[in-house]
């Protein structure tokens, strides 16, 4: 006999339709799984075999031939192992149901029937709504999650024999809810806040540039003046996630098996901070089985590079498209996939080796080559793709006493809040979300300075040596800061300001 399950497959974020077809036919008895089956998926005949056994139904002693197709795409993981289950027991007459064609089978299976969790539940369910099936049968780890999914029965079970019963009929399993709107309707909790910072007015007043026109950061300063603190408050001050972005998210996070337990939807921006020892492989995504890496992991919130020169190169060098396009392309023999890396970097570094070059108090012991050579690890390209550089100086000592209540993360987020809206509705219709994403074909329409202006500019270049570089990158983070200040024209105030942030691009740090 022959039957048909749907299940489901992963390609890149997405998921596609799996149909396991299931033939038992006579002759030697035989269990093959054929259309490029991964190891983890042929290894699923022991696991399908015990759990219809232990699970009080009986194995077939015949010659059985499981078909994955397409059989030209990839198969990996043990979420077959279900579907395979069910699609034996169909063809052995053990499941009556005329309306198999209705559902999605996702699961592993243990030993003794029971159904373990998978990793990537949630863009199979959203591939499984968009296919039109009407319900799909997981485990119940996974049930929180895929409920996130309307227009979706979502059915968990515990063991397979739950499932049988239920396409028999005599036992029908209950469908799960989640309170979507719940999730998003509380107020943003964070244990960290900006208000925990002392002094440092310059460099929060850089931070809220940053997150009103979605630009990276490099923080230059001596080591303990603050730099990981206030990157760390970053996502505190940036607009609450929408449910379409939240959903992104998290599918990315299900894929890679990062998403926290008894979570079914990420609200709040991710912050991934990854060991100056990560590889190229890690940071931008990959492997022998492509899963998304630190870039992606941190779509829609930030990256933070702590100690920016001590990564490795070839790992520095590889973020440069991503950063530039928002995906991540990664080529394999059977497969290209694509991941989306819309992140905010922050990167902080010392100025120099010893880390006192711009530190008053203390005496640096580096000499000019060996500055250069430290902060010259950073290329031009990276550079380009990182409009503000702000130094960092120490934190006085009247500062940290003092008793002064420093402004919170939600009186700023406000502000950011303001600013964003601004930027959504200039840039509506063209696909562009903050000023970051401008492309230089757009600086001139939306960045125009008076003359005024483009006097302050010019003198710019030619006091403080400013590189090419440096001029759309100079004029975008003038437009945020004067959506910031609620003026639709780019003032010499705002140039001013955003000349500032461009500390490496100066003779001083080139010489």
């Amino acid at each position: 006999m022959l039957s048909k399950i749907k299940s489901c497959g992963l390609h890149g974020i997405e998921g596609y339709i799996i149909e396991v077809e299931t033939d038992i036919s006579s002759g030697l008895p035989g269990f093959d799984i054929v259309g490029l089956a991964d190891i983890a998926v042929k290894e699923s005949k022991e696991r399908v075999r015990a759990a219809i056994k232990n699970s009080g139904f009986q194995f077939p002693v015949k010659r059985i031939t499981v078909n994955l197709a397409p059989a030209n795409l990839k198969k990996e993981g043990s979420a077959f192992d279900l579907p395979i289950a069910l699609g034996i027991l169909a063809a052995t007459g053990q499941i009556e149901s005329d309306a198999l064609d209705k559902y999605m089978f996702i699961g592993e299976l243990s030993l003794n029937g029971e159904i373990k969790p998978v990793k990537g539940m949630l863009p199979m369910a959203v591939c499984a709504r968009e296919s039109e099936i009407e319900s799909l049968v997981l485990p119940c780890g996974n049930a929180d999650e895929a409920a996130v999914v309307k227009e979706l029965a979502i059915m968990p079970a515990k063991e397979l024999s739950e499932i049988i019963y239920h396409l028999n009929g005599d036992r029908p399993l209950e469908r799960h809810t989640v309170d979507i709107d719940g999730m998003f309707s509380g107020k943003l909790d964070y244990e960290i806040d900006f208000a925990d910072v002392k002094g440092q007015a310059n460099v929060k007043r850089a931070l809220e540039v940053a997150a009103s026109g979605g630009h990276n950061c490099l923080m230059l300063g001596s080591p303990g003046c603050g730099k990981t603190m206030i990157a760390k408050r970053l996502p505190t001050i940036l607009p609450a996630m929408t449910f379409e972005e939240a959903l992104e998210v998290t599918k990315i996070h299900s894929i890679a098996g990062t998403l926290p337990p008894n979570t079914s939807l990420i609200t709040t921006r991710p912050f991934r901070s990854p060991h100056h020892t990560i590889s190229a492989i890690s940071l931008i995504g990959g492997g022998r089985y492509p899963k998304p890496g630190e870039i992606s992991l941190s779509h829609y919130g930030v990256l933070f590079l702590d100690e920016v020169p001590e990564f490795g190169k070839d790992a520095l060098e590889v973020m440069r498209q991503p950063l530039e396009d928002g995906t991540v392309t990664i080529s394999r023999v059977n497969a290209c996939l694509s991941y989306p890396s819309k992140t905010t970097l922050i990167a902080a570094a010392n100025p120099c080796k010893c880390g006192n070059f711009l530190d008053s108090s203390k005496e640096c012991t580096c000499t000019p080559k060996q500055i250069h050579q430290y902060l010259g690890k950073l290329s031009g390209p990276l550079l380009d793709r990182i409009d503000i550089h702000i130094e960092v100086a120490s934190v006085k000592y009247k500062d940290l006493d003092s008793t002064t209540a420093e402004e919170r993360s939600c009186v700023i987020r406000e502000r950011v809040n303001k600013a964003r809206r601004i930027q959504q509705d200039r840039y509506k219709g063209i696909k562009i979300y903050s000023n970051s994403q401008l492309q230089p074909s757009m600086i001139d329409k939306y960045c125009r300075l008076d003359p005024k202006g483009k006097e302050l500019l010019r003198n710019a270049f030619d006091r403080l040596g400013l590189s090419a570089r440096a001029h759309n990158r100079i004029l975008k983070v003038s437009r945020t800061i004067a959506d910031m200040d609620g003026s639709g024209d780019i003032k010499p105030s705002h140039l001013a300001e955003a000349i500032q942030y461009r500390s490496l691009d100066r003779k001083f740090w080139r010489e």
